[in-house]
């Protein structure tokens, strides 16, 4: 394997493959997640959606399902 012969994406599907083999599927998964990188800010965010809830809005929400 010529590592500088080979595509972008041949390299991924080889990395993939070689995962799968030596981890498993769900070892895979798991080591992928840690390298996922999440956008925006949670805490602010978070705020937010907190900030506009109270007991009335969620005992509303829970009425409707």
């Amino acid at each position: 394997m010529n590592i500088n012969k080979m595509t972008l994406e041949q390299i991924r599907k080889s990395g993939f493959s070689v995962l799968n083999k030596e981890l498993g599927p769900l070892g895979m998964i798991k080591f992928l997640q840690q390298f996922e990188s999440g956008i925006g800010d949670y805490s602010k965010d978070r705020h937010n959606w907190i900030n506009n809830y109270n007991f009335s809005n969620i005992e509303n929400e829970l009425k409707k399902k």
